[in-house]
């Protein structure tokens, strides 16, 4: 039987190779994928929400809770090989040892990047349009609100190195998946990483493609309660 995890050595060596398979992708299907990893990653964004919307479990295991939750996202795109922009940062492990070129690597990012904006604003469109936001009697669009007004208050220096923190996680959640050789221990690989990143409140900059515009569609609907209170707060 082979072993769930590979030697401690092999995880440094195996990332650069795996990753350079993704350049070798025509710009159609390299797209059809981005798109789809930001879905995913709205999907675990979704999750976490409803998970923490009106939870009395207190500050820290709330976070908790909807950290393991936001994992699904992840869970998701490594499992189903989807690009993710942020996990796909490890390309730069590549051009470093000098195994791809720099113009490639950019393209890589920039078809991931656009495509994950896309998958993760359609997802953001259908769950306007799902209900969604009415689970828990209008608590998960009151949450929306609060963490979409959250986000957009903050300085650009702290969402930077915000975002520089959440990127590390992520993509030590990416890398420990190449010393797993099943699903499950791929699993774990990414939950306490990922966990780790939300419970500590860090910005993962595809989530906010989600979390940002579901805000913003709130804000324009008179008959959600949240746009109430919200123009309340806003009025002078």
């Amino acid at each position: 039987m082979s072993p769930i995890l590979l030697k401690p050595i092999h995880p440094c060596k195996l990332p650069i190779v795996p990753r350079l398979l993704v350049l070798l992708r025509p710009a159609v299907p390299l797209f059809a994928l981005s798109i789809l990893a930001g879905a995913f990653i709205a999907f675990g964004a979704m999750f976490y929400t409803v998970v923490v919307t009106n939870s009395g479990l207190g500050f820290g295991p709330t976070r908790l809770l909807g950290g393991l939750a936001f994992s699904l996202g992840l869970v998701l795109v490594v499992v189903g090989g989807a690009e993710l922009f942020t996990g796909n940062s490890l390309l730069v492990m590549g051009w470093a040892h000098g195994k791809i070129k720099f113009s490639s690597m950019m393209r890589n990012w920039l078809f991931a990047y656009v495509g994950n904006s896309v998958g993760a604003l359609s997802i953001a469109v259908l769950a306007y349009f799902s209900g969604y936001l009415n689970l828990g009697g209008e608590g998960v669009a009151a949450t929306v609100v609060k963490i979409a007004t959250a986000k957009t208050q903050l300085s650009f220096f702290t969402t930077f190195v915000s975002g520089v923190l959440c990127n590390i996680l992520v993509c030590l959640a990416v890398w420990l998946c190449f010393a797993a050789h099943t699903v499950t221990a791929k699993i774990l690989a990414i939950v306490f990483p990922i966990t780790a990143f939300v419970t500590l409140g860090f910005e993962h900059s595809i989530a906010n493609m989600f979390f940002i515009p579901m805000g913003m569609f709130i804000a324009q609907d008179p008959s959600l309660t949240p746009y109430k209170a919200l123009s309340k707060t806003s009025s002078p």
